[in-house]
């Protein structure tokens, strides 16, 4: 049991550091946020290490709670030998020291073996809790396990453009109504290279985004599952990262890093994927087993991450552009694939719930890849036998055109970043 002296100081020091912390840039998702606030459901925040999640429930208690609330963080290393038995000692002295209150704001909550029984107890008895963690595939077993019906989620990811755009400083984070196009693709292509982590831009000389992937990787993942082959995973990351964009195969995956099986690829893959490093995209077919054979695309949840873990393909603009479609598209929670013809022309994106085709380049200014993007595009939208809205993004292009008898918009990434996008 942890000791009651070692606890009092550790909550008070917690919260004195939690009221005083700045606030930073709003997150777009606090509209969202505000709308769960009115509800029982626990709230669930999760995202990559080093995000923001502390920080947005530093906003969540600001805009919304009225100093009504506990604040705990187990990322503190004081309390790693805390235990689930120790949740009765933390709200009595909680009490004690705070008065009696029926909301919770809990950090890091996944460093806490069992943490569900408790949270579950707290939301049956009335209380209002609000929990992050950095483990998508732990929090997601253990939400449905206990609090089926009981929860609701939210992803948190790096900076948008437009929160970064509010981060530089620049018209409030607008980017459609600017006349310095110039000065857009030029911060555009800053945050493509520097990334959205909020701590690698405030401390831009500093080491954080390789100190935040070893974080992941050992504490998240090596630590936690018991990996001894640390060499293979990390040339799994490396691989991925540096292939960001790119069609992956499990099996060349497999025959590449030498790894005994596609299993033990896809397992890794899969500790890549609930730590927040990695996503794939799966193509798009009616048939789920070809769903799961086919080769995957896969993407990084930071260009700036992948640069530092990966091999720096930096004249190949278009693939990160695509990065950056893909993150947009996650963070309106799309229903996400991307689409192959039968003549083997990829799209890069259909969101089948929407019937929307989206492409990507970096430009169609040259006539052989103006054609191929417009033709893969076009011959999707036939083989789909469904109307569906047509967009191809690019660097700074924009306009709407007749190809093959459809009308096609073309639009500037960061127009697109700016507006209702994914929406």
């Amino acid at each position: 049991m942890i000791e009651k002296e070692l606890l009092k100081a550790v909550l008070a020091e917690q919260m004195e550091n939690f009221v005083n912390k700045e606030l930073g840039v709003p997150r777009e998702v606090l509209p969202l946020i505000s709308k769960m606030t009115k509800t029982p459901h626990v709230v669930v925040i999760t995202g990559l290490r080093r995000v923001g999640k502390s920080t947005l429930l530093t906003q969540i208690a600001s805009k919304y709670l009225n100093d009504n609330y506990y604040y705990v963080s187990f990322e503190d290393e004081r309390l790693t030998r805390f235990e689930v038995s120790d949740f009765d000692i933390l709200y009595e002295t909680l009490v004690e020291m705070w008065g009696e209150k029926k909301i919770w704001l809990m950090d890091e909550i996944q460093n806490v073996v069992g943490w569900e029984r408790f949270v579950r107890h707290m939301h049956d008895i009335g209380h209002k809790l609000y929990i992050t963690g950095s483990n998508a595939s732990l929090l997601s077993e253990e939400l449905a396990t206990r609090l089926t019906g009981r929860s609701l989620k939210v992803e948190l990811f790096p900076f948008s453009f437009k929160e970064y755009l509010v981060w530089c400083g620049h018209q409030n984070g607008s980017v459609v109504t600017t006349k310095d196009k110039g000065k857009i693709v030029r911060l555009i292509n800053h945050y493509i290279s520097g990334g959205g982590i909020p701590e690698s831009l405030q401390y831009p000389d500093l080491n954080i985004l390789s100190s935040l992937y070893n974080d992941v990787l050992h504490r998240d993942i090596v630590s936690r599952y018991q990996i001894e082959n640390v060499r293979s995973l990390k040339e799994m990351a490396h691989y991925l990262a540096s292939n960001v964009a790119n069609l992956v195969s499990f099996n060349k995956m497999k025959e590449l890093l030498k790894l005994g099986s596609v299993n033990t690829v896809k397992s890794y893959f899969d500790y890549l994927e609930s730590s927040w490093l990695f996503f794939v995209v799966n193509k798009f077919a009616y048939s789920v087993k070809e769903q799961q054979i086919a080769a995957k695309k896969v993407y990084c949840i930071d260009s700036g991450l992948a640069k530092v873990v990966g091999f720096n393909f930096s004249k190949n603009q278009g693939r990160w552009i695509e990065n950056l479609v893909y993150l947009q598209l996650r963070r309106y929670g799309d229903e996400v694939f991307y689409f192959k013809t039968q003549n083997g022309d990829e799209v890069d994106y259909y969101l089948p719930k929407q019937n929307k085709l989206i492409q990507v380049t970096h430009s169609l200014e040259n006539p052989q890849t103006r054609q191929r993007e417009l033709s893969a595009i076009t011959q999707a939208s036939r083989e789909i036998k469904v109307k569906c809205e047509l967009i191809v993004i690019t660097e700074r292009e924009r306009g709407e055109i007749e190809f093959e008898g459809n009308k096609i918009s073309i639009l500037p990434i960061f127009e697109w970043l700016g507006g209702d996008s994914g929406k």
